[in-house]
């Protein structure tokens, strides 16, 4: 069951009595049809937007920026998940706050400081997340584990969208929720973000994930709509 705190405004009421969360990343969407693509997730069944943010400096690819977020931001009717993929991203907290961010994920391996930004994520009202790429262990978060609501494994090297995941995942997954136990953090909920499809998604909840993000099994299926439903109940 997801943690009552998780009723981000935005998010479906009875939020708490579901096993997961459904994120689609609208780096697979179409961008010539961004529009589009958005008001498809707002009718479907998923529960968040997630939003890809790089910078072809800590990642070897470049999505959008924030102009771009502006746009998704005034079409979106459900909470946004902003992954932020960027060298000093301490530098654009308040930014991102203030084009309507939800949840503010930085990675640890770009933050000096991480527990300082972590602090100011949240006191810029957003939940504050940390995404750890697949070499990092999760070992390494445990000392900021209680100023975290959302911890993202990546289970594909960051950077492009529609790569195979990495099966290790599982095991990491269960890992981490030990440790977010064993520091007294349990409310903190735990996202997996790469190559999640029909084929994993069960397994992925069943080792402790509470938010699916899904990029490829969404926007590239027949029938998108269907695809979500189905990564909903899984």
């Amino acid at each position: 069951m997801l943690p009552t705190f998780w009723r981000i405004s935005g998010a479906l009421p009875d939020i708490c009595f579901m096993s997961h969360l459904l994120a689609p990343s609208l780096l697979a969407s179409d961008f010539a049809n961004l529009q589009r693509d958005v008001e498809l997730v707002n009718a479907s069944d998923a529960h968040w937007f997630h939003l890809d943010v790089m910078d072809g400096v800590f990642v070897p690819n470049i999505s959008f920026g924030m102009p771009v977020m502006e746009a998704i931001a005034r079409h979106a009717k459900k909470p946004l998940d902003v992954h932020l993929m960027i060298v000093d991203p301490d530098r654009y907290i308040q930014a991102f706050a203030d084009l309507g961010a939800n949840v503010l994920t930085v990675h640890a391996e770009a933050c000096t400081h991480l527990h300082r930004t972590l602090g100011a994520i949240r006191q810029a009202g957003m939940k504050a997340g940390v995404a750890l790429n697949p070499h990092s262990p999760v070992e390494s978060i445990r000392d900021v584990a209680r100023e975290l609501d959302l911890v993202c494994l990546m289970s594909v090297n960051p950077g492009f969208g529609g790569q195979s995941f990495i099966e290790r995942t599982y095991a990491k997954t269960r890992t981490l929720r030990a440790l977010l136990d064993e520091e007294g953090a349990s409310q903190v909920m735990i996202e997996i973000d790469g190559g999640v499809g029909m084929d994993n998604a069960r397994a992925l909840v069943d080792s402790g994930a509470n938010v699916l993000v899904a990029g490829s099994s969404v926007f590239k299926a027949p029938d998108p709509l269907k695809a979500a439903s189905d990564l909903v109940k899984a």
